[in-house]
């Protein structure tokens, strides 16, 4: 048996405490593993300082020495510093007044600026860079790594390194593998490969690509054997689950549509499979609008029929709370109850809805996460519905699994978005696929148009006779992440820089850090026409549906795959009139980001996006975000790594043959209660 991994919480780590421990438990870490597998977003380059009079449009490392610091502007005060060295001056530009800045900007100190220049009527400028005292900075290759509110860059590099010296006690569980299971990498032990993720050398620096791959191909092999042995437990028994005539044809009356041919064909399929003793796994793909809701209703309507309840899970509570009241005014008029189970109710109103549940009456539960509390607990649960699988980690999906009593319930992933079957069989290697490929009539196309950064003026004019038409729309942010100079988000820099050039236009910002009560106001002002314009991440791609908003403009379009692309596009021509999505990028493109952007212009179909993605993206990106919308794994991307699939398939094979012994530790440091998947 190999040596057992013992992984030490985060509370064990030098100068962490309940505070800070709570500010990375937002972040998914809890303890020196997360830390370890916490991937970079990026690297930046500085290595070197660019004098100011030689610094181009994009990031660069400047140095100088304050001039001046001070407030300008009564109605909209901004902070502006002017700093200067050998070969010139640059305005350092905050849309704030930050007292405690002003104050450590103090003319003749001087400061290293990174962030993006500017040329403007009035010289070079830098809005809200980060900025470190020149004497404590150093040069070198910096990670940027995903954070939230309260814990800097600075501070995760030195939380991070603290884990780092516990390396030496994670034994190196697996064993010599045949060359055929391993990709053409240099040999790299998990060690060494997290330690050049974290600390990458300025020689030979390849931009984190070797150590990246290493650890992808790792990580994809844990999730490989964990599917392998979840398909192992086929043989559990189902209910049968049937579905009452007479109730579905009066929820069929009742619908102000009628179902479209795919929808038809995905319904039959779903109920042969319910219909049957051993559990159906299946996954539902269609792109948004395509009515995959209503499908997965009929589906509940046959656990009804049968006495059998049926929990529907959302990856938020604003998408929880839409498909309640859709539900609910589908089921009621059949005497169907449906509760709604979210961590935002009140402590009677969440005690009778246990209580409704725990007697069964109530036969449709819907929630987020909480669903898989301890207090909640099911009469008889016969059918779990993911919405958006990707947002949870197969261990949640067993939680959620083991909520019933004696039988295994049926299991149904509804997604939009695209996977190729290919990867699908990874990812949900013990599924069934069903696709919706047809959307309802009268949709039309959302117009999608590709421009350049460069021609931005000319969008916010456009964009402002639009919203001044009285229409609405979104901007999306494909990036947040926090400066250590000014603890914000890239969507809020975006917001006030849209309500500097766009004034009298009601700009309001959704992003996935904000309360969720606060998050759903905007939301919920977005949807009354409340707000014009809404600043966003991709926090929107589910859970939005507004008519009247019939224009996005994604920022940064370049950093996403085409999946998410289609996605995101998705939430723009809900209603009757012509839609359009702006794709903004920064110039140069890759030849590579050229192609799928101008694929994504010219292509509608979700399937066909996925498998031109896998097509197009190489695994040499490796600067730039990762995909909030991909699959849920740490490091690797399935798009990015799909290279890797052969080696992973056949390491896996040759593990649980020669090898079992180390399955257990490989599961245990790759997934969240990997031990679970392992169990015989």
């Amino acid at each position: 048996m190999a040596e057992a991994v013992s992984i030490p919480s985060v509370l064990s780590l030098p100068s962490i405490g309940p505070s800070l421990a709570a500010k990375l438990r937002r972040l998914e870490i809890a303890d020196a593993r997360d830390l370890l597998l916490h991937a970079p977003l990026r690297y930046e380059d500085r290595r070197r300082i660019t004098p100011i009079a030689a610094s181009q449009a994009g990031k660069v490392l400047i140095e100088g020495e304050v001039v001046l610091a001070d407030i300008v502007g009564k109605r909209r005060p901004m902070l502006v510093c002017r700093l200067r060295d050998g070969s010139g001056v640059l305005d350092l530009r905050f849309f704030h007044d930050y007292p405690w800045l002003r104050r450590r900007l103090i003319p003749g100190s001087r400061w290293r600026c990174y962030g993006e220049v500017r040329t403007t009527l009035h010289g070079r400028e830098m809005i809200h860079p980060e900025l470190e005292p020149a004497a404590q900075a150093t040069l070198g290759i910096l990670p940027i790594y995903p954070s939230t509110m309260g814990i800097s860059q600075r501070a995760l590099r030195r939380l991070i390194e603290h884990a780092l010296r516990l390396l030496e006690q994670i034994p190196n569980w697996l064993p010599q593998l045949p060359k055929a299971c391993l990709p053409a990498w240099a040999p790299l032990s998990l060690q060494e490969a997290l330690r050049e993720l974290h600390q990458p050398s300025a020689q030979d620096w390849d931009g984190g690509e070797r150590c990246r791959r290493r650890l992808a191909w790792e990580e994809l092999l844990a999730h490989r054997l964990a599917f392998r042995s979840q398909n192992a437990r086929a043989e559990l028994r189902a209910p049968q689950l049937l579905l009452d005539l007479k109730l579905e044809s009066e929820f069929r009356r009742r619908l102000p549509y009628r179902l479209t041919s795919a929808q038809e064909r995905v319904i039959a399929e779903i109920s042969a499979d319910l219909a049957k003793e051993c559990p159906m796994g299946r996954l539902l793909q269609g792109d948004v609008g395509s009515g995959k809701t209503v499908v997965a209703a009929l589906a509940a309507l046959s656990a009804a029929s049968c006495g059998w309840q049926t929990a529907l899970m959302a990856p938020t509570e604003i998408l929880a709370e839409q498909h309640y009241r859709l539900w609910q005014a589908w089921f009621a008029p059949l005497g169907i109850e449906v509760a709604l189970l979210t961590s935002r109710q009140s402590g009677s109103e969440r005690q009778a809805t246990l209580g409704s549940v725990a007697l069964g009456k109530a036969s449709v539960v819907i929630g987020t996460h909480a669903l898989f509390q301890k207090e909640v607990r099911f009469s008889r649960l016969g059918l779990v519905i993911v919405d958006e699988q990707h947002r949870f980690g197969v261990d949640q999906r067993l939680a959620l699994k083991a909520k019933a009593q004696n039988l295994t319930p049926h299991y149904l992933v509804m997604t939009a978005t695209p996977i190729p079957r290919t990867l699908a069989m990874l990812r949900y290697g013990d599924l069934e696929v069903s696709v919706l490929d047809e959307l309802p009539p009268g949709r039309k196309p959302v117009e999608t148009y590709v421009m350049s950064e460069i021609r931005r003026a000319e969008l916010i004019a456009r964009l402002k006779r639009w919203l001044g038409s009285g229409r609405q729309a979104y901007w999306v942010c494909t990036l947040i992440e926090e400066s250590e100079a000014w603890p914000g988000e890239a969507a809020e820099k975006a917001a006030e820089t849209l309500r500097y050039e766009l004034p009298g236009v009601r700009v309001g910002l959704v992003h996935g850090r904000m309360k969720a009560e606060v998050k759903d106001q905007a939301m919920a002002a977005f949807k009354a026409g409340e707000i014009d314009l809404l600043v966003a991440t991709t926090v929107i791609e589910v859970g939005v549906d507004v008519p009247n908003a019939g224009l996005m403009v994604i920022e940064n379009a370049e950093r996403l795959g085409l999946a998410q692309l289609h996605q995101l596009r998705g939430r723009v021509g809900r209603g009757g009139e012509q839609s359009y999505c702006i794709l903004l990028y920064k110039p140069p493109l890759t030849g590579a980001a050229r192609q799928r952007l101008d694929y994504v212009r010219s292509c509608h179909d979700g399937l066909a996006l996925a498998e031109k993605d896998l097509e197009l993206r190489g695994p040499g990106e490796v600067l730039g975000t990762r995909q909030s919308g991909a699959l849920q794994f740490k490091i690797a991307d399935l798009s990015r790594d799909r290279d890797l699939l052969p080696e992973v398939h056949r390491a896996a094979e040759w593990l649980e043959q020669n090898a079992p012994s180390v399955i257990p530790n490989l599961l245990a440091f790759w997934l969240e209660h990997g031990e679970r998947y392992a169990e015989v």
